[in-house]
């Protein structure tokens, strides 16, 4: 009998170790900091200075609030549980979600959230009329 050159096969998406599992994708090769997303950062700002009006952010409160929330988000996508891909930060004008991907940087979407301190709260919808008696006639047993 002939005898062959075995390799084995390339791991899979997880490693096994004594029977416990332990995803690859865990692994981090990339230190995620603000640094990173620069380029977002940048094109936000761009956005924000030419699209957005902000009375309660000028652009620098703006620059300092969204350096702010990604160091926020960062920390909820490093602290994630094992099941989940997702860290989030958000105030009422920005929302920041880093979403975890094949490569070792995560995607970052940054989104303005729609507001207005014009609109007027909702009222409150009139109630609907019953049809019927409220106090009803009372039945024998009952006296």
């Amino acid at each position: 009998m002939r005898w062959r050159n075995i390799r084995p096969a390339p791991f899979p998406a997880t490693q096994a170790l004594f029977g416990f599992t332990f995803p690859v994708a865990s692994r981090r090769l990339l230190s995620v900091t603000t640094e990173v997303f620069r380029q977002e950062i940048a094109e936000a700002m761009k956005a924000y200075d030419k699209y957005v009006i902000c009375i309660n952010k000028t652009p620098d409160d703006f620059g300092t609030s969204l350096t702010s929330l990604l160091s926020k988000a960062i920390k909820a996508y490093e602290g994630r549980g094992p099941e989940l891909r997702h860290g989030i930060a958000l105030d009422k004008h920005i929302t920041i979600i880093l979403s975890q991907n094949e490569s070792a940087r995560p995607l970052c979407g940054i989104y303005f959230n729609l507001h207005s301190p014009y609109q007027k709260p909702a009222q409150a919808k009139p109630a609907k009329s019953v049809r019927g008696s409220v106090g009803g006639s009372q039945s024998e047993s009952e006296t």
